[in-house]
C-alpha cells in the first residue's frame, strides 16, 4: 500500500530548476528554502554538469599539434 502526500505546497529550486515538495525538517523556515539540495545549494551540481564560465571553443587547444 503506497502512501501519497499529494498535497504537499511546491517550489523551483533556483540552482537546477526541478520542482521540489516541502519537507518536514523545511517546516520552520519553509518561507527561506531556496535549494532541493545540499548539491546544489553549495554549487556543486552545476559543477558536476560543466558549467564552468568556459565554453566548449575556450577548453580547445588553438595550436595544432606539432606546430
Amino acid at each position: 500500500m503506497a502512501h501519497r502526500k499529494p498535497n504537499l505546497p511546491e517550489k523551483i529550486c533556483a540552482a537546477c530548476g526541478r520542482p521540489f515538495a516541502w519537507r518536514r525538517k523545511w517546516a520552520r523556515d519553509w518561507e527561506s528554502v531556496r535549494y532541493c539540495s545540499d548539491a546544489c545549494r553549495s554549487g556543486r551540481r552545476d559543477a558536476a554538469r560543466g558549467g564552468s564560465e568556459k565554453s566548449a571553443a575556450d577548453r580547445v587547444d588553438p595550436k595544432p599539434p606539432g606546430g
